[in-house]
């Protein structure tokens, strides 16, 4: 059995070694190891019997479900790229993607077809269009069903090496459009080894795929569980009882979210049980409040909880050691396996112990770029300096900076302070929006909040906080009372808004910082 270089081989490798073990589970239906890899292999036949050619790419617009999972594994043994399409987008947003990276093939639903016809036309480099069900559609497409897709038996064995694309992943960016992140089968794989390997991923696994697989860190359940011969459970939840339910049934022994998920979790009731049998818990895309760590650890008292940092660009940077969570549990920890992580001076030069500075990241999981944008690429794929290169190299290694500004302490541990273009200037300082919502959650009294800035005609930027109350009755003036007693007065917010429903979201589930300052631009009149 080979060594996993392309991201097939994940599945490939595990069907060799434990062909009956399990290895994907949706709702009561799980496929072992062999049968997941025989339909791989069927999709990758059946693309390329499409016409599919070297890195031309698949979109995939489904839910969580089995042929989500295959058609991508299957477009990268084909020799594709495969472009997972987050469920909640718009029709005019999918077809966006869908123009962007010039899609050939696009996998979906009969229901969710029925929604794109006015916008295919738009799509003219779309030649077939594959249904997981019968159906019709009036389009210049070929139309196909999924179970004859899977009956094509053509030959497949392209020309591939890690080296070559194997995914695009749309990020929603700060401004703009979205952009499409191209990763390689190297950056896939060396992530799934790297992960699993901080994480102890072993075959007796069962992990909880709840995020979206369009979602970097959604796609990671799978690869790492893959590599590892685990076992994967896929769930489209409703409410956060609907991922406690499925912690408890499916008795999984890890699990990773993101901040607002976590937030209401903790606010919900947990069976005992699951402390029985969830070995990890993980945190990713964005800084987890202390308070919602706290109540965690409480109810999970012998669950390691990782908390970790990354970015799409280079899918993930860092983490911190469960041992480390007690005594700094503000801290995103150190460098994953075979990465390296740099704080640098805008000059290029490395920080000094606790001197802010950009993140920067070497290594294998540094993407390709930006998908046909050569202007972002350049601003946020770069050489290292040359006096970081290892004396003699001629050929610049390019690294990933991350936009985001940390700090690193003298025991070499990294501390997050805020992105550079979220950071909020007001009265002359650069505040942190995670700093001020530390605060916010200290005080115990809201369930979820975002801290934004808004023009403001003195103060250039002003902060606006946006906060759902933990309970009932709750006011804006006790809320603004306790954070007096926390916070400067320069990082108190010109404005507080409670609400009782959810903040909004993007399409990653985090919050939605954009849409908040976009609603609250004109509060104070135009800015000076």
């Amino acid at each position: 059995m080979r060594d996993a270089w392309l991201l097939h081989h994940l599945i490939e490798n595990s069907a060799a070694r434990s062909p009956a073990a399990p290895a994907l589970t949706v709702g009561s239906h799980t496929l072992d190891y062999a049968s997941l890899w025989q339909a791989t292999s069927a999709v990758a036949s059946g693309l390329t019997a499409l016409g599919l050619g070297r890195n031309e790419r698949v979109g995939i617009w489904l839910d969580k479900r089995i042929e989500t999972v295959v058609a991508s594994f299957g477009t990268t043994a084909a020799g594709g790229v495969f472009v997972p399409i987050n469920p909640l987008l718009k029709a005019e947003q999918v077809a966006y993607i869908l123009r962007d990276c010039n899609v050939r093939v696009l996998l979906t639903s009969p229901e969710r077809l029925a929604g794109l016809q006015h916008v295919l036309p738009q799509c003219s480099d779309l030649r077939h269009i594959i249904l997981t069900g019968p159906g019709k559609s009036e389009t210049h497409c070929s139309i196909h069903v999924w179970s004859d897709v899977l009956q094509a038996g053509r030959s497949f064995n392209p020309p591939v090496t890690e080296l070559d694309m194997a995914a695009i992943l749309y990020t929603s960016g700060s401004t703009g459009r979205p952009k499409g992140v191209v990763l390689s089968h190297r950056n896939l794989v060396a992530g799934a080894k790297s992960v699993a390997e901080y994480l102890g991923n072993r075959p007796d696994d069962s992990l909880l795929a709840a995020l979206p697989l369009s979602f970097d860190a959604g796609f990671s359940q799978l690869t790492t569980a893959f590599h590892a011969g685990a076992r994967v459970v896929l769930l489209n939840y409703l409410m956060p009882r609907d991922v406690i339910k499925a912690l408890e049934r499916e008795r999984i022994t890890g699990f990773t979210a993101v901040p607002p998920l976590w937030i209401q979790l903790t606010q919900s009731a947990w069976p005992e049980s699951i402390a029985s049998h969830l070995r990890y818990i993980a945190n990713t895309g964005g800084h987890m409040p202390e308070a919602t760590l706290r109540s965690l650890l409480e109810r999970l008292p012998q669950t390691q909880p990782y908390l970790m940092y990354g970015l799409t660009e280079a899918f993930r940077a860092t983490y911190l050691d469960p041992a480390e969570v007690a005594r700094r549990p503000d801290s995103i920890g150190k460098a994953i396996p075979d990465n390296e992580v740099l704080v640098l001076r805008p000059d290029g030069t490395e920080c000094a112990a606790n001197e802010p500075g950009e993140l920067v990241q070497r290594g294998p999981l540094v993407a390709m770029g930006y998908w046909n944008d050569m202007e972002k690429t350049a601003e946020r794929f770069r050489p290292l300096p040359a006096h970081l290169r290892p004396h003699g190299l001629m050929l610049p290694e390019m690294a990933v900076y991350s936009g985001d500004t940390v700090r690193r302490d003298e025991e070499g541990f990294l501390y997050f302070i805020g992105r550079t273009d979220e950071m909020i200037k007001t009265s002359g300082y650069r505040v942190s929006p995670g700093e001020v919502e530390e605060e916010v959650y200290a005080t115990g009294l809201v369930g979820e909040c975002a801290a934004v800035g808004v023009p403001h005609p003195q103060l250039g930027a002003a902060i606006v906080l946006i906060a759902t109350p933990a309970r009932a009755g709750a006011e804006t003036a006790a809320l603004l009372a306790a954070l007096k007693l926390r916070l400067p007065a320069y990082q108190l917010p010109a404005h507080i808004a409670l609400r009782h429903e959810p903040l909004p979201r993007n399409a990653n589930g985090k919050i939605d910082r954009k849409a908040l300052s976009a609603e609250f631009a004109g509060l104070f009149g135009e800015s000076a």
